[in-house]
């Protein structure tokens, strides 16, 4: 048994446009967003999707419903989800970020977010910002992966052989996602607004088919 995730990050929003700490604080797409999210549903119009779902945020929410609008077939209910929010970057959230990353990157010699993945990884990033939260808030990466590993647990529940699932989440979430799955890939290179991830689940693995795809003549 195995089914089809195609995995897209959320259109451009009022927060990402300003460089700023956009986790578990939310904020409404832009005028380009909505354009992103409607692109993306063209592309994906002819795939039946059998399950839609997206995290509890107002921009994976606004983007999924942008998606479906674009859809060729019936499409299911939308349905949201706590367990595909973006990491929960506590003290950090909304706070400029390139200044965030050089704070929570500066003990252990890096400057960026890009550095400390590059000389360290993804899930050390999760550890290193709830480190540096004097709120204690932020997620690591254990924190992070039992919510996520919920998630998964979600949609082996519901999805059967064969169908496609719409997964409307977030930027470091999909590379987290990519990271731990594919670890071959490059994800030093965020995955754009309104790119699709492609996975292959069942009901012991995930497979990543393809990462960070955007362009009008891609097979989806």
């Amino acid at each position: 048994m195995s089914f089809t995730v195609y995995l897209v990050r959320h259109g451009q929003t009022i927060l990402n446009r300003y460089n700023r700490m956009q986790g578990w604080c939310d904020s409404d797409l832009t005028t380009l967003g909505i354009s992103q999210a409607q692109q993306t549903g063209k592309r994906l119009a002819a795939i039946k999707f059998d399950h839609a779902f997206h995290s509890d945020t107002i921009r994976a929410t606004q983007t999924c419903q942008n998606i479906l609008a674009q859809n060729h077939n019936l499409v299911p209910a939308h349905q949201e989800s706590f367990y595909f929010r973006e990491e929960g970057y506590g003290y950090y959230e909304g706070a400029d970020s390139g200044n965030a990353w050089m704070v929570i990157g500066g003990p252990h010699g890096c400057k960026t977010f890009s550095e400390i993945i590059s000389t360290y990884s993804i899930e050390d990033a999760k550890n290193f910002a709830k480190a540096a939260d004097p709120f204690d808030d932020a997620e690591d990466n254990a924190e992070f992966w039992h919510r996520l590993d919920c998630g998964f647990d979600l949609l082996r529940s519901v999805a059967t052989d064969g169908q496609n699932v719409l997964l409307v989440s977030h930027g470091t979430t999909i590379r987290s996602i990519v990271a731990r799955f594919a670890p071959e890939i490059d994800i030093t290179v965020s995955p754009k607004n309104g790119s699709v991830t492609k996975l292959i689940v069942d009901q012991t693995e995930v497979k990543v088919d393809y990462f960070n795809q955007s362009a009008d003549d891609f097979a989806y």
